[in-house]
Order: structure tokens, then sequence, then C-alpha cells
């Protein structure tokens, strides 16, 4: 059986806030640790049947990009729902959620 293996690096400042976030996977073609600004991570705990979340943003990231991540997050999601599952009525409804968030965000800096 074959194994892979992703890995988290977080460097925290005196607050504990993170200032660094790093990764690495084994099939990663560059093979070592790529900075990163964001991690969402969900897993699902299957016995409780419940999602145990990790949401980490570097202190340094903007917050529209910050926004476009969350939106971009959803859209992934539902392509993930519609290739595994073939739901594709939950998938519309994300993508359509997804679609109303990047407007809103372009709206946003738009008024800036």
């Amino acid at each position: 059986m074959r194994h892979a293996e992703i890995r988290l690096s977080i460097e925290l400042d005196e607050q504990n806030v993170p200032d660094k976030i790093f990764w690495s996977a084994t099939d990663s073609p560059t093979g070592g640790l790529e900075e990163t600004k964001a991690i969402n991570l969900s897993i699902w705990d299957h016995r409780r049947k419940e999602t145990m979340r990790i949401d980490l943003w570097a202190k340094d990231l903007p917050v529209d990009e910050m926004k476009r991540c969350i939106a971009d997050t959803i859209m992934g999601m539902a392509e993930t729902v519609r290739t595994a599952t073939d739901d594709e009525v939950m998938a519309a409804y994300m993508e359509e959620l997804a679609r109303k968030l990047f407007r809103h965000i372009k709206e946003m800096h738009s008024a800036k």
C-alpha cells in the first residue's frame, strides 16, 4: 500500500498569531516546504458525524484576499460535490453562493 503525507508548519508571533504558514506534501513537485498565506482544513469525524475545522490566516494576508480565498473554496467544494456525489442541485447552490460572494468582493473593492 502506498503512503502519502501532508505536513503543515506554522510560525507564530509573540501573541500566538500565525506569522508564516508552510506546507509540504509527498506528492508535491517541489518536494519541500512551500509558503502560503491561508489554510482551511476540514476533517470529517465519522463517529461524531461532525466536521472539525482548522482555519489559519497569516497576519499579513489582506482581508480582500482572505474573502476571495473563502469564495474560491466554496466554488471548489461545489465541484467536489458534483464529481463525488453527482448532486447537481447542491453543487449549483454552492456555485451560486460563490458567484454572489465574488460579486460582493468586487463591489467592495471598486467602492474603495
